[in-house]
């Protein structure tokens, strides 16, 4: 049974989103219904080039009269300049965290018991100050939280759960085939339906207009997906992010992150399948690599 971990994202930071047109401000932007969002209810999402291409993920949480915005640390204030220039008239209030919270990973067999929360997707609760969460696009990944800065080990502590180093959180990620921002959405070039949130819960289909959504709906209505990022067991070293795939010396994609022999990749789907027939692995310049099919996934 896996012990109950935890870890800090520093990777991760906060955005904070108050003011009267705050839901019907980002309703117009992102992927996901942020009417769902509430106090009881996480949503993660993505903000869309309006071609439709990948620009940021975003966590979505209501603590209080502000939605909370899990975001990409290193990519924050890019983000935040993003989101005032769609401000115009709105009554909408942006501002940065900074370092009044921090972002938790709780992980492990049974996660949600100590803090009161089934396993239902984006499941949310008010905990400490903050606020605790389901991981929005897949349970398995067990919890993540917007906690005070400074509250989060005491609190980890109190609830049973140990410190653990990022790699096993990431090696979790990984092996569920989950997509980490930019990590393995290269910014203006991904596409949300190869990287699997339609899946993990990151779109909706029925919501209004969204800055992007004639390339998604495009995307998903006609049957255009040929790629898709999979989870690879690792042969040799792990290959560097963009490096080149081939089988039978055709292209058959791209390598995104990776650790400890595992990994995630971009795949051509006809690749996929022809080395699973063929019994025989894709290649990465010195590595090997066995593209596994995600339980989640519907390809």
């Amino acid at each position: 049974m896996t012990p109950l971990s935890s870890v800090v994202l520093d990777q991760r930071a906060v955005l904070t989103v108050g003011g009267a047109d705050r839901r019907a401000f980002l309703q117009g932007l992102v992927s996901n219904d942020v009417e769902r969002a509430g106090p009881g209810q996480a949503i993660h999402a993505a903000l869309l080039t309006p071609q439709g291409k990948f620009l940021h993920d975003l966590f979505i949480v209501e603590l209080g009269d502000t939605l909370l915005l899990d975001v990409e640390a290193s990519r924050r204030t890019e983000l935040l300049k993003r989101l005032s220039m769609y401000r115009l008239r709105s009554k909408v209030s942006l501002a940065d965290g900074g370092d009044d919270w921090s972002v938790v990973a709780f992980f492990g067999a049974g996660a949600g018991v100590p803090f009161g929360l089934d396993e239902e997707a984006g499941h949310a609760m008010p905990t400490a100050g903050g606020v605790v969460f389901v991981d929005p696009r897949l349970p398995a990944l067990g919890l993540r939280a917007i906690l005070p800065r400074g509250e989060a080990e005491k609190i980890a502590v109190a609830r049973g759960f140990a410190q653990a180093p990022f790699a096993t959180y990431d090696r979790l990620r990984l092996a569920q085939g989950v997509p980490d921002g930019s990590r393995d959405l290269p910014i203006e070039k991904a596409i949300l339906l190869e990287s699997g949130f339609d899946e993990l819960n990151g779109v909706d289909w029925k919501k209004g207009c969204y800055m992007g959504q004639e390339l998604t709906a495009r995307t998903k209505y006609r049957g255009l997906v040929r790629k898709r990022l999979m989870p690879v067991e690792i042969e040799g070293p792990v290959p560097a992010p963009g490096t080149p795939l081939f089988f039978d010396g055709k292209d058959a994609g791209e390598m995104r992150s990776g650790v400890d022999g595992l990994g995630l990749a971009l795949v051509r789907l006809e690749a996929a399948a022809a080395s699973a027939a063929a019994g025989r692995p894709i290649e990465a310049g010195a590595s090997r690599l066995v593209a596994k099919r995600p339980d989640w996934a519907r390809f």
